[in-house]
């Protein structure tokens, strides 16, 4: 299994990543010529780099979909022994010097839901990673009444943030999209406008996490039904 360009259409793409299906993590990493670590740990985001080599993904850390030229975004979905996802689904980091960052229509967030390959893959802590298999990919774009959940919640997200009011904004706001701080440390501050009194600060910066609960949705509706 070299590592193979870009697939030119959906149905290449789709079909290229269901011949992962039932295969082990260790099978397709030996395809690729790489080392399985021993856990997650220390190997964040490693089986999501894994699947971008087996399928193809070029656009790197752009903040444009995975497979950009097809608009289609790629997201591993780790599974627990039940079937329930593990953790939340990272969509797009937030932009702050953006002006079209906060508008749902020209947003990255939009624009990255649009289109998304899912992949399931066994996080079930009893299984090694080595051993664990991924599921039958999805080729996945929001419902009108998924989409307006989501819009909801990033205009709801959004509007607090235009206002002034990011630090007020937790994980617990958004029934199914969220916003949390991602980066640890000083140097990855960023700079805003506190609502206080007007005068720039510096904040830790935020992305927009999916929550458990709609991928779960997803899960119970495609992959429950044999979808």
């Amino acid at each position: 299994m070299p590592r193979f360009s870009e697939p030119r259409s959906e149905e290449a793409l789709l079909a290229r990543a269901r011949t992962l299906a039932g295969r082990s993590i260790a099978e397709v990493a030996a395809a690729l010529g790489l080392p399985v670590p021993a856990d997650l740990r220390h190997h964040k985001g490693w089986v999501g780099h894994l699947v971008e080599k087996a399928l193809g993904v070029t656009a790197g850390s752009a903040p444009v979909p995975d497979f950009a030229s097809l608009g289609i975004e790629l997201k591993t979905l780790p599974l627990d022994a039940e079937g329930v996802p593990t953790e939340t689904t990272f969509v797009s980091s937030l932009d702050f010097g953006d002006p079209a960052a906060l508008s749902w229509e020209g947003s990255s967030v939009r624009k990255k839901l649009a289109r998304i390959l899912w992949l399931p893959v066994q996080a079930d802590p009893a299984v090694p990673l080595a051993e664990r298999r991924f599921g039958n990919a999805l080729l996945w774009s929001p419902t009108p009444e998924e989409e307006a959940r989501l819009r909801a919640d990033f205009e709801e997200i959004a509007g607090m943030i235009e206002a002034g009011f990011v630090e007020r904004v937790t994980a617990h706001r958004g029934k199914v999209l969220q916003l949390r701080p991602k980066g640890a440390n000083a140097r990855q501050l960023r700079w805003m406008v506190d609502a206080e009194d007007g005068a720039l600060a510096r904040t830790a910066p935020r992305a927009f996490y999916l929550r458990r609960s709609f991928t779960a949705e997803l899960v119970r509706r495609h992959w429950a039904l044999g979808g």
